[in-house]
């Protein structure tokens, strides 16, 4: 009889199809960044692209598995293309090329591959290259027409430096880089992410819980800060369009291999990644911290499965448990 690993996928959700959706709901937040940022969103990703999937090819090879159906499954050029939004645009090769080992080569295959990797391959690609690279990775285009460059990973850094030279929120808003509800072109970038998010709840492929856990606990933090202090504190709108806040709800932590196993798991798992995000948000060295919030709460997924899968009917607690 044969049998396959994690992630298991019931009726006609298999791996191939699950990823073929995922990257169809990524085409809108893409195309966005593409229009805001250029084409070195493209850039990154072709790049990314053919490097996680030459890795992926590679390290399948010393396995001795099959290389055609692994690269089939859809799973590194998912993994490929949420590093690209992830990233700033036009990165040197190299910085990609780090991003795409760690990625595939270390949080991937090091486990033993597809199901058998504990922490968000995505995210650990991403976060090795802004520790590493934090100059390559401080940059970001501006999206101001007489202004070629801005030193900062988004707006959410540009807030936290604001602040602390004693700004107001209304003074920092006010500025010609943030649109109507949070940074310039970061608020519909988030915004379809949220529309691609809702699109694969609506195609069965994630489920609320994630997501729906991660954002209400963010917007109640958001709220209970800026309901006592709004002129030192962004708003709940604004701190849930800023960064990769939607891009990580419905794309990153909804991930079924590194993420908790029961419905009950899912809403700890997105309250501890919300809760941390904003912790770093606020009082972090980095700006936004998703990535870093993330890798965290997959190392708690072992707890978290074993507080909250229920128990099987008719067997007996074991010891310690």
């Amino acid at each position: 009889m044969n049998t396959s690993t994690a992630p298991h996928w019931l009726g006609d959700n298999n791996v191939p199809l699950v990823m073929r959706r995922v990257l169809l709901a990524l085409i809108p937040t893409t195309l966005c960044a593409t229009f805001y940022f250029g084409s070195g969103v493209l850039l990154n990703a072709a790049i990314l692209i053919v490097f996680c999937l030459t890795t992926e090819a590679v390290l399948i090879r010393v396995r001795g598995r099959d290389i055609r159906q692994a690269l089939s499954d859809g799973s590194a050029l998912v993994t490929a293309l949420l590093m690209a939004l992830a990233l700033p645009p036009a990165l040197p090769w190299w910085t990609l090329l780090t991003a795409a080992l760690f990625a595939i080569g270390l949080a991937k295959h090091v486990y033993g591959g597809l199901g058998q990797n504990p922490f968000n391959p995505a995210m650990v690609g991403y976060v090795t290259v802004i520790v590493a690279f934090p100059e390559q990775v401080a940059v970001w285009p501006s999206l101001l027409p007489d202004v070629d460059a801005v030193s900062g990973a988004t707006p959410l850094d540009g807030i936290k430096m604001q602040l602390g030279q004693m700004r107001t929120m209304a003074e920092i808003t006010a500025q010609p880089d943030f649109g109507t509800l949070a940074g310039r072109g970061w608020e519909w970038i988030n915004l379809s992410a949220l529309a691609g998010g809702v699109w694969l709840m609506r195609k069965r492929v994630i489920s609320w819980h994630v997501p729906g856990a991660m954002l209400a606990t963010l917007a109640a933090l958001y709220f209970g800060f800026y309901a006592v202090a709004p002129a030192t504190h962004p708003s709940p709108i604004l701190g849930l369009l800023s960064g990769g806040t939607m891009l990580a709800a419905f794309f990153v932590a909804t991930d079924p291999v590194s993420g908790a196993a029961s419905n009950n798991g899912k809403i700890v798992f997105g309250v501890g990644v919300a809760i941390l995000c904003f912790a770093m948000r606020k009082w972090g060295a980095y700006p936004d911290g998703i990535g870093f919030a993330v890798l965290i709460m997959n190392m708690a997924v072992p707890l978290i499965d074993r507080l909250t899968v229920p128990r099987v009917y008719g067997h007996k607690k074991g010891p310690g448990i």
